[in-house]
């Protein structure tokens, strides 16, 4: 029989690890210009690749970072460096300027990267589920946290809906000012990923 209090635990750290409110914003940051089929179609992709991305760590865990030789701590490291460079895009609206340049980029698709991963289903998330797999002993607790972690994908998927409402009532100057913003929050999140991956080799 699996414990109240445990899933009640396990969908809390999901929500906080996730965020999907948090995501709002950065999703509208990244798909500025799009109209809302457009970025409903991305949002969908990305939450159906972070919830088989999820999954599969869930299910495989460490074993499949150490098959293929890659620690927590290095993937850690790796994923602080991509957010890195997307947080540097948004600062120095690059990413803008490329838009403003030309009407439709059909190569413009962040959907896989970075926000199915690792915004989505990033370290933190990937350590989370592997954790939470980790403390059930049967496969019925197993298939509760699978559950837990799909549910928080659908309400990620509801809230990035939102987004062009949002974008709306903020305008064109609030959302490049968010855009500014987002992208120093984004880069200090992106150090923060390095520090915890260097801590996890034990080398500080």
């Amino acid at each position: 029989m699996i414990e109240s209090a445990f899933l009640i635990t396990a969908f809390a750290t999901l929500f906080v690890v996730i965020d999907p409110p948090g995501l709002v914003p950065l999703f509208i940051a990244l798909t500025q210009g799009m109209d809302a089929d457009h970025r409903r179609r991305l949002a969908l992709r990305a939450c159906v690749i972070a919830a088989i991305l999820l999954t599969l760590f869930g299910l495989l865990g460490e074993q499949l970072l150490g098959f293929i030789g890659i620690s927590m701590p290095a993937f850690r490291i790796a994923g602080g460096i991509l957010l890195f460079l997307t947080a540097l895009d948004m600062l120095f609206e690059r990413r803008t300027q490329r838009r403003e340049g030309q009407k439709s980029d059909p190569d413009h698709d962040p959907s896989v990267f970075p926000l199915a991963t690792p915004l989505i289903a990033g370290p933190g998330a990937i350590a989370t589920m592997i954790l939470l797999v980790g403390k059930t002993d049967n496969w019925i607790g197993t298939a509760a946290v699978l559950g837990l972690m799909l549910g928080m994908m659908v309400a990620t998927f509801l809230f990035l809906l939102a987004a062009s409402r949002l974008e709306h009532l903020l305008g064109r100057t609030g959302t490049i000012v968010i855009t500014r913003l987002l992208g120093m929050l984004l880069a200090a999140l992106s150090v923060q990923f390095v520090i915890d991956g260097v801590k996890g080799t034990g080398l500080i």
